[in-house]
């Protein structure tokens, strides 16, 4: 039975660790849900199963102001009842790529592990060269958290991944991030939008719209699903996306939401969406 999410006592180690708001716990308890069905339901289907962490951190992050640490994306995913053939962690500030490997050895010695020290767009070359090359006699499928600070997704590297049979689970901040700099995305000469959608016509389209400004978290989303189509990924509407919010004053955050070229998966991400919802236990 794989770890509970939630408190982690191991983080208190002494080994850095970062802190974070209350609602990672959300963020988290949905990508350990996903991590779960994906792994059991794709054990037997495919011979080799890979998990691949852009943005990896230290392992693990402590709630401020409170003394409970959390496990991250990386952990959550080695501690599943059914754990990946192959992870690839890839983290650009060393001291936090050396704490996650302390923790990798102590709490999965006998993990294969890859670490990539270094941007993951910039150390994408790397990050595909340590995905096994897939074959008739040994069919690989990878799942890729992309779990950044803000909206700084560089869409390219996502299009080298989708090279790959690769699902994605991606953090889109565009509450936090594209929403608080909305002059400066939509009438700057700022191209971080540009980059994380991966074209320039999303102003035209937005202006198109005439929509209020309170829209525009809900627009970008929707832009994003657009253009992982354009990958072949099947649509992804927004409602089907995971909105998290904040605990204090309630306001819209970042969405979680899933990409696959398959529909089991999205069957698994409505089963997650329908337990963060209703509260059912899937047994395990």
């Amino acid at each position: 039975m794989a770890q509970e999410q939630g408190d982690f006592p191991d983080g208190n180690d002494g080994l850095p660790c970062p802190e974070v708001r209350r609602w990672s716990e959300t963020k988290y308890r949905l990508i350990g849900l996903y991590d779960e069905l994906f792994a059991t339901g794709m054990k037997n289907k495919w011979d080799q199963r890979v998990y691949v962490d852009l943005y990896s951190g230290a392992g693990c992050s402590k709630i401020m102001g409170t003394s409970t640490y959390l496990k991250g994306s990386p952990l959550i995913a080695l501690t599943v009842d059914c754990p990946f053939e192959k992870y690839i962690f890839c983290e650009h500030e060393p001291e936090l790529l050396d704490a996650l490997k302390a923790r990798v050895k102590r709490l999965a010695p006998s993990a294969n592990v890859a670490y990539v020290l270094g941007n993951c767009d910039v150390e994408i070359d790397q990050i595909c060269a340590e995905i096994p090359k897939g074959s008739a006699a040994n069919k690989v499928l990878s799942l890729c958290m992309v779990d950044p600070f803000d909206f700084g997704i560089k869409f390219e590297t996502i299009k080298r991944l989708s090279n790959f049979y690769m699902d994605f689970l991606v953090l889109l901040a565009v509450g936090m991030d594209a929403g608080r700099n909305y002059d400066h995305y939509v009438d700057g000469n700022s191209t971080k939008v540009d980059e994380a959608l991966g074209n320039r016509e999303w102003r035209e389209r937005w202006k198109a719209v005439g929509i209020r400004k309170g829209d525009f978290r809900t627009f970008l989303a929707a832009e994003f699903s657009r253009s992982m189509e354009s990958l072949n990924y099947l649509r992804q509407t927004v409602d089907r996306m995971k909105l998290v919010r904040s605990d204090d004053k309630n306001l819209p955050l970042y969405y979680l939401a899933l990409f696959s070229r398959h529909q089991r998966a999205y069957k698994f991400w409505d089963d997650v969406l329908k337990y963060s919802t209703d509260q059912i236990d899937f047994g395990w």
